[in-house]
């Protein structure tokens, strides 16, 4: 075999050897590319206008399909992330929402009830971990010029929320009354201590139960009258449209008798002339 064509023949099967290779890259290039735009992921977006600090509901949210090498952790991909949040922003129908812009809804059930954290310190102090719904009592002790003094400043306060540092209990955050925010801010910066324990759930459990109790008996009792008074009232209704209907029947047959005698009058005088 002349030289010239067997090298030849090595550098066109060294070609189509780079070229396979090539061409194999190429392609799994493309199938990459190929999964990163063209999966598509469901994100969440709003449905609708929402208004700033305003509880996102899920009448307020829409479905929207991005590419999945655009999806980044502040996507919502689950509408657990949108469970008890608001917006900081006020949103337009078709914007994305993100985690940065969401804040967690106020835990006050009450209009005039405000959230007062506290959280353990030097100063505040807690017997036991709590949890949110918690009852607790509020113990401060004072340094007076004339005597120290220990009392309790606040019972069966409701534990709204919990905070924990790297899964630790930290502290809490108590509702109370706006009348009473002043004042346990007041104790919380100047009071020597503070000293959080948890009230008697079982009493405070005992009596929510009398008063769910109660209420449901109440509710009850309530309906059996409603449905008592229903029945008479359709009772007297039926009778005063049968005593009416016998008037009106009786009514008819007085009517009724004028006109039998005269034919019968009538009758007896045709006979009597025959």
């Amino acid at each position: 075999m002349i030289e010239s064509k067997r090298k030849a023949i090595i550098f066109f099967f060294l070609a189509a050897i780079l070229a396979g290779t090539a061409g194999f890259l190429t392609l799994q290039k493309v199938k990459e590319l190929n999964t990163d735009l063209g999966t598509m992921v469901n994100v969440y977006a709003a449905g609708q206008d929402i208004a700033s600090r305003s509880v996102i509901t899920p009448k307020d949210i829409t479905v929207e399909k991005i590419p999945k090498k655009f999806v980044t952790d502040e996507h919502i991909t689950n509408t657990d992330d949108l469970q008890n949040k608001v917006s900081v922003i006020p949103l337009s129908s078709g914007d994305l929402i993100t985690k940065n812009m969401l804040k967690q809804a106020s835990a006050v059930m009450e209009e005039n009830n405000r959230l007062i954290t506290l959280m353990s310190s030097e100063r505040v102090f807690f017997d036991e971990e709590l949890e949110a719904l918690d009852r607790v009592d509020i113990i401060v002790s004072l340094r007076e010029k004339e005597d120290n003094k220990t009392e309790i400043f606040m019972q069966d306060v409701k534990v709204a929320r919990v905070a924990n540092d790297s899964k630790k209990f930290a502290g809490v955050q108590l509702e109370v009354s706006l009348e009473q925010a002043p004042k346990l801010i007041h104790m919380q910066n100047y009071a020597d201590s503070v000293r959080i324990i948890k009230a008697n759930v079982g009493t405070a459990g005992s009596e929510e139960a009398e008063e769910v109790e109660a209420a449901a008996a109440a509710k009850e009792k309530a309906e059996a009258e409603a449905k008592a008074k229903a029945k008479a009232e359709a009772e007297a209704k039926a009778k005063a449209e049968a005593e009416s209907k016998a008037k009106a029947e009786e009514k008819k047959a007085e009517e009724k008798k004028p006109a039998e005698k005269k034919t019968q009058d009538d009758a007896a005088k045709t006979s009597s002339n025959n």
